[in-house]
């Protein structure tokens, strides 16, 4: 009887084992095709981004036409920044810990 249920449990173990990778496979295979579109975006932001750095005059380049164009529109979003990029470090220096 000892002998019998060790070997049930011999084949259950190669059962869920067989099963186990069976479903590894499967979540591989899903994974991959549900953040194919969400990856591919974030590498060509990342791109993006590295061009930016590569080429810093194109921004530069963009913000002086505006304010040649649009002054008033410039001072607006400058103001805006401004103040986002302050409440943000005033938040962040709120939430470091105590040294």
């Amino acid at each position: 009887m000892n002998r019998q249920r060790a070997t049930a449990l011999a084949l259950r173990q190669q059962v869920l084992l067989l099963r186990s990778t069976e479903l590894r496979g499967r979540l591989a295979t899903d994974a991959s095709a549900v953040l194919r579109r969400p990856l591919a975006l974030a590498d060509r932001v990342q791109e993006g981004w590295r061009w930016l750095r590569a080429n810093p005059a194109a921004p530069i380049a963009a913000v002086v036409v505006v304010a040649v164009l649009r002054p008033r529109r410039v001072w607006r979003w400058g103001w805006k920044l401004w103040w986002s990029w302050r409440t943000l470090r005033r938040l962040q220096l709120r939430l470091q810990p105590a040294r």
